[in-house]
């Protein structure tokens, strides 16, 4: 096993932040050199890394700690009625695992999300070799799952990572003009189903941004776990969520 206190750091200069505006962020990566298999990857889950393409990163911003990681708890998550609507909404899917989502059908699904959904981020605009190397298959633990409705027509691809202890949800694009699908909802949750099978007890979501709308919603799947000071803290109904 890797030494964790050996893996060299590297982090990028302040930049004004994707999600909390007026703000600066910091990235610490992963030695892009760093010998990584999916083992490693998954020890540096448990610490609040991420990935986006090959690269493992965590914010590291000296005058904010607003980024918190957060997991659901699968094991002993509970739909709340929404949620069960949401799954029912979904039956009709025809969901498989594909080896590529390389493809026009694919790629125009992401750029539609991007152009629609997060004209504010910096993946805006969507470009075609981005969209490859954001959402590669790293280290033999990534499954594509793409959803497609009775018609045949793709409306949902999850790219997910399976480690030793857990599911990471890497990203999720859809038809975003489908509301009445709910189709990220119903991404989680089915990652969360996944998770069971492999009795995996937990789904990363990656971080949780309480001031920020676009990621306060991963505190809908009850119960959840935070890093707080290294320590993952559960949160459910019964032990709800005190200030920080």
């Amino acid at each position: 096993m890797t030494d964790l206190s050996k893996l060299k750091l590297f982090a990028t200069r302040p930049h004004p932040c994707s999600y909390l505006p007026g703000k600066d962020a910091t990235t610490v990566f992963i030695d892009p050199a760093a010998a990584v298999d999916s083992s490693l990857y998954g020890e540096l889950s448990r610490y609040g890394f991420r990935r986006s393409g090959a690269n493992i990163y965590r914010p590291n911003c000296e005058a904010c700690q607003a980024c918190i990681p957060i997991r659901i708890a699968a094991e002993s998550f509970q739909a709340n009625r929404s949620q069960k609507r949401c799954i029912k909404a979904n039956n009709d899917l025809v969901i498989r695992s594909v080896n590529t989502i390389d493809s026009d059908e694919h790629y125009k699904l992401y750029e539609n999300y991007i152009n629609s959904r997060h004209k504010d981020g910096d993946m805006f605009p969507a470009d075609r070799q981005q969209y490859r190397e954001f959402l590669t298959s790293e280290w033999g633990a990534t499954r594509l799952i793409e959803m497609r409705d009775q018609e045949h027509r793709l409306v949902a691809v999850a790219v997910l990572d399976v480690l030793d202890h857990a599911l990471s949800a890497v990203y999720t694009y859809f038809d975003s003009s489908d509301h009445k699908r709910s189709l990220g909802v119903f991404s989680i949750l089915y990652q969360i189903q996944i998770a069971r099978e492999h009795n995996l007890p937990f789904v990363y979501l990656g971080y949780w941004i309480r001031n920020c709308q676009k990621m306060n919603y991963k505190t809908n799947y009850q119960p959840y776990q935070i890093l707080v000071n290294n320590h993952w803290v559960t949160i459910s109904r019964e032990n709800p969520l005190v200030d920080l």
